[in-house]
């Protein structure tokens, strides 16, 4: 299963997040830039938010965190829920002040106190991984619930999370898989994914692969790498379609190019086998190093044996002793044997 959605970071800007992120908040009419620094002048709080979020982008103006967090601030200490939030996301990351994840949570939670759902949302994440507070899985649950209420759908989802795994609330399939249909029916490929899971391992529903299928497809569509994997992971074994392994490896490779590990070291396997793919040695060790050197211990331990028998590579048996030690000392016990 996945871990929960990123947290929500708003304004129409990409932020590097590890949890799953809204963008910072925009205005639904834009207002030309002089209109907004003579409103944001004069006090008024939304203006004061729509000119952070011109600073943030460079929009009509030079480009500048610290001038954007300083508009965030004043409209947030007006109590301006979107400026509460936002003026969060920037303590969170550390934009135009420095990172500050106690200072965030402050923040995010003036705003969830005025029924803000990013907000909401945000500080149940602070709950779940400890930013700024001590882990309360509880105290998460209380306000992804508050978040999903509010229709915001990665709080479904992640609600749906606390339930199939039973953090914060009794274990309970069914109930998640409520949650995750509510945020599906918005689209959200994180939930289609947990979805298709619910109903590839028999969890809340009756198990139906074909079911599984469906909802792996929708989430692989909008790129979604764990579930092309898991996709691709139904074409080679022939479960709920029929075996197919080049449209296997067509997902594998998706997934690959994202960068997930496994769908590298399986792609390599498609290669060494002529699986869907024409037998390539080469192009297997191209993949396999691609999952090996993110840490996974089966391509460590599969590349120290491409060393050692020259299997795409120029024989290497100092090589093959360094991704098999690595292997090794993963727990991997064909690594060991044949490092020792």
């Amino acid at each position: 299963m996945k871990p929960f959605s990123r947290v929500l970071f708003l304004f129409s800007i990409v932020f590097a997040a590890s949890f799953s992120a809204c963008t910072l908040c925009t205005s639904d009419s834009p207002r030309d830039v002089k209109q907004l620094q003579k409103a944001a002048e004069q006090g008024d709080a939304e203006a004061q938010c729509d000119l952070a979020r011109c600073y943030i982008e460079g929009d009509g103006v030079e480009q500048d965190d610290a001038e954007a967090a300083n508009w965030l601030r004043k409209a947030a200490e007006q109590g301006n829920a979107k400026g509460q939030f936002n003026l969060g996301v920037c303590y969170a990351l550390g934009r135009g002040v420095e990172q500050d994840y106690a200072e965030a949570l402050k923040w995010y939670r003036k705003a969830a106190e005025q029924g803000y759902a990013e907000a909401e949302y945000n500080l149940g994440h602070c709950y779940h991984e400890g930013d700024g507070v001590e882990k309360d899985y509880a105290e998460a649950e209380k306000w992804f619930r508050k978040a999903a209420d509010h229709g915001l759908a990665e709080a479904q989802y992640n609600l749906g999370v606390c339930y199939a795994h039973g953090m914060g609330v009794e274990q309970d399939y069914a109930e998640a898989l409520k949650w995750y249909r509510k945020a599906t029916e918005q689209g959200l490929a994180d939930a289609q994914y947990a979805l298709g899971s619910c109903y590839y391992y028999g969890e809340g529903v009756e198990q139906d692969s074909a079911e599984a299928v469906k909802w792996y497809r929708n989430a692989a569509d909008q790129g979604d790498a764990i579930a092309q994997y898991a996709l691709a992971g139904c074409y080679y074994k022939g479960e709920g379609v029929e075996q197919d392994y080049a449209e296997a490896a067509k997902w594998f490779r998706k997934a690959a190019d994202q960068g997930n590990a496994m769908a590298q070291y399986v792609l390599a396997g498609c290669y060494y086998k002529g699986e869907g793919v024409e037998q390539d040695y080469a192009e297997m060790v191209k993949w396999v190093r691609k999952a090996a050197e993110q840490g996974l211990a089966d391509a460590q331990f599969l590349l120290g044996v491409c060393y050692e028998n020259a299997n795409g590579v120029e024989q290497d048996y100092a090589e093959a002793v360094n991704w098999y030690r690595k292997a090794a000392e993963q727990g991997n016990a064909m690594a060991q044997c044949n490092l020792g």
